[in-house]
């Protein structure tokens, strides 16, 4: 019987192999897939294997493909609804904390429990930052991106989702400003002849407006403090917000506030930066410090352990170009996310091909197939997730572009055409 089943198991094994060899044979031949670095590692649900590998232990720069990273941190770190703040009373005076929330008068996410709750308190409001330890910036980050909206800083009390939201909604000298508090932040006359946006000074919150209004919608980050922080709440709350570097107490209680959920779909769907990099203080808070560091060697150390190869993991967004991981290392992070969410949940979590997020405009059938989060920056167009064929078959795939001259928009038209076939064909 024995000397049946091995051979049996063999040709089985064989079979697999073969079903998927054009891929392979793809891979190495076809002129759009060969001209820069490329990883592939795909992986069979229902068998439980890997059934192609290209490059799958090479490390590449994944981009936005580490809020996968982060998104798998909140998972296992934190609960149902986001900690938004920690508080306790001491004589007169309320002291809280921040958690590293994102979502506080967030203007493409408002949530506002946290004033809701401090403009109901009695006592005399006190911030303390105490509580953080981290950067502004993260580690790799360009320092001419300080203007750009996906560059917002990072801090331990995120107001307004740390940017200044400018509006012109015609042609004429009207330029809206939220929040209005930075208005008179804002130059009569434009320094800059040929500036076509707002620029923002490096090293303070003087913003530099057009020399001529266009209707746009811009949004720069401003410079974070404690005290900006504090006269922002107060002119919100109508009431006094003092500062104090009071130390953290660990008998503080927990403020929550919006379902985690609520984060993670926008986090993954539109590749928000500042809600991926908020998300990992989240993931610190829960060990009493706000530190981006102390929350992505944590997870590396009690949860991600036995990834195939360590990724050099180094903020919560991907921004930075010293993170660095392998394909292989994905799809076992792909598991791990689709063992401990619900389907039909997780997939309405990421960005959905032909519908909705980072890859809408792609992959346009009756039917989505792609449930992915995408990666990109010069040189870098990434997208890993889970893949459903035509045949019904789930596979967990990714495919890293890096070092390539060309556009995003086209190696992410490559990477569609590449991955179509896939579904078309299994």
């Amino acid at each position: 019987m024995r000397s049946f089943i091995y051979p049996l198991l063999l040709f089985v094994f064989l079979s697999g192999c073969a079903t998927y060899r054009p891929l392979q044979r793809e891979l190495r031949q076809n002129p759009q897939l060969t001209d820069h670095a490329i990883g592939f590692a795909l992986y069979d649900w229902e068998r439980q294997e890997m059934v192609v590998q290209h490059n799958a232990s090479h490390y590449f720069t994944p981009a936005s493909n580490t809020k996968l990273f982060s998104f798998y941190a909140g998972l296992v770190t934190l609960g149902d609804s986001i900690p938004a703040l920690r508080y306790l009373t001491r004589a007169d005076s309320l002291v809280f904390w921040g958690t590293g929330d994102p979502l506080l008068l967030n203007q493409n996410q408002p949530d506002t429990t946290v004033l809701r709750f401090l403009r109901n308190r009695p006592e005399k409001l006190v911030f303390s930052p105490a509580n953080f330890s981290g950067s502004r910036l993260g580690p790799g980050w360009a320092w001419d991106d300080f203007n750009d909206d996906y560059s917002a800083e990072v801090v331990p009390l995120p107001l307004y989702g740390n940017f200044v939201r400018f509006i012109s909604p015609d042609r004429v000298a009207r330029l809206d400003v939220e929040p209005r508090f930075f208005r008179d932040s804002l130059s009569a006359v434009s320094a800059r002849k040929f500036s076509k946006s707002i620029q923002r000074d490096e090293n303070s919150n003087r913003f530099d407006r057009p020399a001529a209004i266009r209707p746009f919608m811009q949004d720069v980050p401003f410079r974070w403090s404690p005290e900006l922080a504090a006269r922002l709440l107060s002119d919100t709350l109508h009431r006094t917000v003092s500062t104090a570097p009071i130390r953290f107490d660990r008998a503080a209680k927990t403020l929550y506030s919006q379902p985690a959920d609520s984060l993670y779909k926008r986090m993954l769907q539109v590749s928000d930066n500042t809600l991926a990099e908020h998300l990992m203080l989240l993931c610190s808070s829960m060990q009493d410090t706000l530190n981006t560091t102390v929350g992505i060697q944590t997870i590396l150390k009690t949860h991600l352990a036995d990834l195939p190869d360590k990724p050099l993991w180094v903020d919560g967004s991907g921004l930075s170009r010293y993170n660095l991981v392998t394909p292989r290392s994905i799809i076992s992070l792909l598991q791990k996310i689709y063992r401990k969410v619900p389907q039909e949940r997780l997939f309405q979590l990421l960005a959905i091909g032909g519908s909705t997020g980072t890859i809408q405009r792609v992959y346009k059938t009756d039917r989505p197939f792609v449930f992915a989060k995408s990666g990109s920056m010069t040189g870098v167009y990434n997208l890993s997730g889970y893949l459903i064929t035509k045949k019904g078959k789930l596979l967990l795939f990714s495919l890293m572009n890096n070092n390539f001259a060309g556009s995003v928009s086209d190696m992410r038209n490559r990477t569609a055409a590449f991955l179509t076939k896939i579904y078309q064909k299994y």
